[in-house]
């Protein structure tokens, strides 16, 4: 339950990987012919083995007929994404124009007009609003009606576990975890409940937490003890967040040890930043909104119209003083604020109006946390200017309890998604003020995000049983195998280095699972044991929900085993690079699929995954990222801008680097398919497409639908199958038809990965 992506995605990404505006001089194909007869020699076949597998799959491609149908249910489910425009052999003359998006048919529109320097931010821009309007389509099962139009892999992801919690009972032999897991579910998405209770349920919580300044009756409970309770048992971090994390510099240490991470909270409004002065401020356009929403959630609270002024401005005043001190994580990182290692004691001289070691225990209980341990802050200043603020405030505002009004107000945004509709209205509204246009996702999305945050490692369990059985393994070991080949032959551009890029590689250990890999279905019962669920009463079920996420928490830190949950990328720790079972879901992967759709879709998609974790180390060590990216460019130029125009458009560095990672992780994938005959001679077909033609067509399907890079390539992920197919012997037929004005690329841009 590593909490901290955004932070870890900032101390990971080198300045190589970020998308960069500057664009090399023009270069084509010529000015490498050389250093690519060299380094990239095409060999299809170093072997006999290698000769006699691919002769095998081209003569079974041929004959269609020899691979019998799959009949599953998944593949006759799966059979609705595929027809006959997808088949990159049955138009060669203008496969490489099949555009994504145009419904089965090809185009010479799409990404033919090569994106330049001028429209390169529009058009950045509208493929991310294609990618956010794909997503809410797919979660709202309309994709404009069609039918054949992959998802991409979190909604997969979601939909797969909606299958699980929604399966019909089967009596005994549901372990007593997924029934609760399901009974979970169930009560949320019971969206009439809520309604007749209305506010009720969060009423009589704030009175068995001693009440409330604003609706009276309340009886001044220790500042720290309240927010001890709130962190421990409702996961509200008011003032900061905690959460459980690696330390990046230590990933690859056999330990894997896990700390203590305090960040700055998660505020209401957006925070502006000048980068001029290096100070933060609340966008002030939005605190009329924020001021207002602030009065309807106290109405719906019954606290009277006269005393909405006076607290609700001291609630935004005191957010906004705190806002004041945090930073964006550019400046942290520039500044070397993330990751500071402070003892607990240390931070309490430091930070003196929070108890730490009070309430750091109360939140990891029952695990023993002493004022030596170490922690991990990424924002000192905003700790130290948080601690003086409190101070400062329960000095002046000590009758009315603006701290204690700011902490319930901040246990309500905790259980919006568990009280009525009017207050998840009233959230929904502030957000549009500010600026979110996302469409409103259903009920059932958010009803499976809040079960997984609870039940993660019955999920993890149950999708690795169903999903991702001896296929998966197999897949992760040829396309990990396939990936150590490609990076063995790259040429480096310092030995020392590629000595330790190519070690560190062959030591990482690919897994499909963690801690979840060894629980047993009594186990899991064990672990949700104390979990008590009601019929009808989703707000306590909601409680329940926070226990667990405590409990998780503590688990991660005394472990150091995170589940995957909803993780749909690899990752590294330690010496092991986790492959999350959330990934093995269909339409992407099933274990009754051809092999060939298997490998084309999620096998290619792995690889790419693979390809972007290790990325850092290989694009500022290796030659071949820019020369084979350059390389793909100039065939496209060739076929689309006629000879001799190489030199006219330019590719700028990330969009190099894009296109080698996808053309490597297509010729990954393919060989990984060929590895599969070692053990597995022989595949079926799906909706007439069999061996080669199956697996390319996926490749393009599930690059086209799925694949979250695809933004920052210059053209269709089609073109990809035309270079791989043109001047070699991977494919059953060529696909080579061009203009008599055009010049059929003679290069290939192969490496030595495919032998």
């Amino acid at each position: 339950m590593d909490e901290n992506p955004a932070v870890h995605q900032e101390m990971v990404t080198t300045p190589e990987e970020q998308p960069r505006s500057d664009e090399p001089n023009p270069v084509g194909c010529n000015k490498y012919r050389r250093r690519l007869l060299v380094l990239f020699a095409f060999s299809l076949f170093g072997t006999t083995l290698g000769l006699g597998i691919y002769s095998h799959l081209q003569k079974e491609s041929q004959r269609k007929s020899a691979a019998p149908p799959c009949l599953s249910p998944a593949c006759l489910k799966a059979s609705e994404h595929f027809s006959v425009a997808m088949d990159p052999f049955s138009r060669p003359c203008d496969y490489f124009l099949f555009a994504c998006g145009a419904g089965g048919s090809s185009t010479n529109k799409g990404r033919q007009s090569v994106k330049g320097s001028s429209n390169e931010d529009n058009g950045e821009l509208d493929k991310k609003r294609e990618v956010r309007m794909r997503r809410e389509a797919d979660v709202q099962g309309k994709s404009d009606g069609r039918l054949d139009t992959f998802p991409d892999r979190q909604t997969a992801l979601l939909k797969a576990i909606k299958e699980i919690l929604e399966s019909p009972e089967e009596g005994v032999s549901m372990s007593a975890a997924e029934q609760k897991a399901k009974k979970f579910f169930k009560t949320c998405m019971d969206a009439e409940s809520p309604e007749k209770v209305g506010s009720e349920p969060f009423l009589a919580l704030l009175q068995q937490l001693g009440g409330w300044a604003v609706s009276g009756g309340w009886n001044r409970n220790d500042f720290n003890t309240t927010l001890a309770l709130l962190m421990s048992q409702y996961s509200t971090f008011p003032f900061f967040s905690v959460y459980v994390g690696p330390h990046p510099g230590e990933e690859q240490n056999a330990s894997n040890q896990h700390y203590i991470q305090i960040d700055e909270p998660h505020f209401q409004f957006p925070i502006d930043w000048n980068s001029k002065t290096h100070k933060s401020k609340a966008s002030t356009r939005y605190l009329r909104p924020f001021y207002l929403s602030c009065g309807q959630y106290l109405a719906l609270l019954g606290v009277p119209s006269n005393a909405t002024t006076m607290n609700c401005g001291l609630y935004i005043s005191l957010s906004t003083t705190l806002a004041v001190a945090t930073s964006p994580l550019r400046y942290r990182l520039s500044q070397k604020l993330l990751y500071h290692r402070i003892t607990i004691q240390e931070l309490q001289t430091r930070a003196p109006a929070i108890d730490w070691l009070a309430c750091l225990q109360a939140i990891f209980q029952p695990l023993p946390i002493s004022q030596s341990d170490i922690v991990l802050v990424h924002n000192l200043p905003y700790i130290i200017h948080m601690s003086q603020t409190i101070n400062q405030w329960q000095v002046q505002h000590e009758k009315v309890g603006p701290l204690h009004t700011y902490m319930i107000l901040s246990l309500l945004q905790t259980l919006i998604p568990a009280l009525d509709s009017r207050f998840f209205q009233t959230m929904r509204n502030y957000s549009i003020a500010t600026g979110d246009t996302q469409e409103e996702m259903p009920r059932w999305w958010q009803c499976v995000q809040q079960t997984e945050r609870g039940f993660d490692a019955l999920l993890s369990h149950t999708i690795r049983e169903r999903h991702a059985q001896e296929e998966a393994e197999e897949l992760i070991h040829d396309v990990y195998s396939s990936l150590k080949k490609k990076l063995t032959d790259l040429s480096w551009r310092d030995n020392k280095s590629s000595s330790f890029i190519l070690n560190k590689i062959k030591t990482l250990n690919p897994r499909l699972s963690t801690k979840t890999y060894n629980l047993s279905h009594t186990e899991l019962n064990h672990l949700y044991a104390e979990v008590v669920l009601k019929e009808e009463d989703f707000f306590s079920n909601y409680l329940q929900m926070l226990l667990l996420e405590q409990k998780s928490r503590s688990r991660l830190l005394s472990h150091g085993t995170p589940t995957e949950g909803l993780s749909i990328t690899p990752s590294i720790s330690g010496n092991d690079i986790i492959i999350p079972v959330g990934m093995f879901v269909s339409p992407f992967f099933h274990s009754s699929y051809p092999r060939a759709l298997n490998y084309g879709t999620l096998g290619s998609l792995m690889a790419k995954d693979l390809l972007h974790l290790l990325l850092p180390d290989i694009h500022t060590q290796a030659n071949n990222p820019e020369s084979e990216g350059m390389c793909v460019w100039s065939h496209y130029l060739s076929v689309t801008k006629g000879p001799g125009q190489a030199g006219t458009f330019s590719l700028p560095p990330s969009k190099q680097q894009e296109v080698w990672v996808q053309y490597s992780a297509l010729q990954v994938a393919l060989d990984a398919y060929k590895m599969s005959f070692t053990r597995h001679p022989t595949d079926s077909s799906l909706s007439g497409f069999s061996y080669i033609h199956l697996f390319l067509s996926s490749f393009t399907k599930v690059t086209c639908d799925a694949d979250s890079y695809r933004e920052f390539m210059p053209f269709e992920p089609s073109f990809l199958v035309t270079v791989l197919c043109s001047n070699s012997g991977f494919c059953p037929e060529t696909l080579t038809c061009l203009n008599t004005s055009q010049s059929s690329p003679h290069e290939t841009c192969q490496s030595r990965t495919l032998h």
